[in-house]
């Protein structure tokens, strides 16, 4: 009979691999009570390129002990899956607790010190991370030393993924992200940086024009003395459908007799269409409750006109909802320095690339709605964006590659069978 193996006694296996990882995890929590979340900003290039060439060197020499125990382990499948538990942990508390861009300096609970507002930008997080790294790293570099053809989809597959984890990690720090305000008509080129700074961008953003699409408003009955919206437990609204034009709305039996989507008022008491700035949705409204009729227009108004209700009684009267906003797109010319102009419609979902740079519909002025004058933008410098693509190419050959070979394999055994 013989003994069992011992803690700590090599070869180390899953307890061992479960048991540093889980330290690391501790130590990181307690730099972060310490001094604060990490600073990937420390990265900035050229630091992430001379760290990564340092960790390159470090692999490089580390393979020379590859018949050791401890490298052995470190490259191995225990200590690979326990780093993979530890981000998966990680990852359940990201998506458990709300992830912040900026942290309240004087909220000091223990989830916020901890650093699970911010889990990428904590010790924990960031020390996991270049141990796999570095644990991939060293797995690949061996498996290199002995190369094999046939151990190609490895090859494809562990390299993809370990691009992905340099680039999108120590890549973090490059990444620029800039919000212009651009008028119609113009040509902008200058944002402000989080200190208020001008700054100056090789892309400029002239805005052609700014459409935007609306749905349709809804109308609701309001206290005229409180102004609030009825019932006030559970507000009531009814959506204007031209495929259904009447309906029930609280205590009273709604029809639209008429709707204009872009309206101007007419006289004091009429509208008319007209597709123009200023220009509102507008509809003539009856209303009836217990043989009692209202019937008038309603306009939820806009920066260049007033609205409009409709009264009901003493008490009551008919209110129309601005119109919410169902797409808004900017037409718009890039100029930069090294390429041609380019004329392209940016909307939300479907931003625009221009070499290093994404350029995303951000905002518009709410409050003048389809009349706005301007129009803003969310510029993102990226330039580790084409290695992280690289990588997710390999990665995904990779997969293919073996997902290909498994079933070439599994089709032999069905024929020796």
């Amino acid at each position: 009979m013989t003994d069992k193996k011992k803690m700590w006694e090599f070869p180390w296996r899953y307890k061992e691999s479960i048991a540093i990882i889980t330290g690391i995890i501790i130590i990181g929590f307690i730099l972060q009570l310490l001094i604060g979340k990490f600073n990937f900003l420390l990265f900035s290039s050229p630091v992430n390129l001379i760290v990564g060439g340092i960790i390159i060197l470090f692999l490089i020499l580390f393979s020379f002990a590859r018949k050791n125990a401890i490298y052995h382990w470190f490259s191995g499948v225990p200590f690979a899956v326990s780093l993979i538990g530890g981000l998966l942990i990680l990852g359940i508390v990201m998506g458990l607790t709300p992830q912040l861009l900026r942290v309240d300096p004087h909220d000091s609970s223990a989830l916020t010190r901890l650093g699970f507002r911010q889990i990428t930008s904590s010790w924990a997080f960031v020390l996991v991370y270049f141990l796999t790294l570095l644990s991939l790293g060293a797995l690949i570099v061996r498996r290199l030393i002995a190369f094999k053809i046939k151990d190609y989809a490895f090859y494809f597959n562990h390299i993809g993924l370990w691009i992905i984890l340099f680039a999108a990690g120590l890549g973090t720090a490059d990444i620029k992200r800039y919000v212009m305000y651009v008028y119609e008509g113009e040509v902008e080129w200058r944002v402000y940086n989080d200190n208020g700074d001008v700054l100056e961008l090789p892309v400029a953003i002239q805005l052609n024009d700014f459409v935007m699409e609306e749905y349709p408003p809804k109308l609701a009955i309001i206290d005229r003395n409180t102004g609030e919206t009825l019932p006030i437990s559970k507000p009531d609204y009814f959506q204007i459908d031209e495929k259904r034009p009447s309906g029930k709305l609280y205590e009273w039996n709604i029809s639209i007799e008429e709707y204009i989507h872009e309206a101007i008022r007419n006289s004091d008491s009429t509208y008319y269409h007209m597709p123009m700035p200023g220009s509102s949705p507008a509809a003539r409204v009856r209303a009836e409750r217990n043989g009692n009729i209202s019937e008038g227009w309603v306009c939820g108004g806009s920066m260049s006109q007033l609205y409009m209700t409709l009264p009901l009684d003493s008490q009551h009267c008919v209110v129309m909802t601005q119109a919410e906003p169902k797409r808004f797109m900017s037409d718009i010319t890039v100029i930069t320095e090294h390429e041609d102009d380019v004329n392209a419609q940016v909307e939300v979902n479907k931003p625009l690339k221009i070499g290093d740079w994404m350029i995303y519909q951000y905002g518009y002025n709410t409050q003048a709605g389809k009349a706005s004058t301007y129009s803003s933008f969310e510029l993102v410098y990226d330039p580790w964006l084409w290695p992280v693509y690289i990588g997710i190419i390999l990665f995904a050959l990779g997969s293919v590659c073996l997902l290909w070979s498994g079933n070439k394999k599994t089709k032999k055994e069905d024929d020796v069978e």
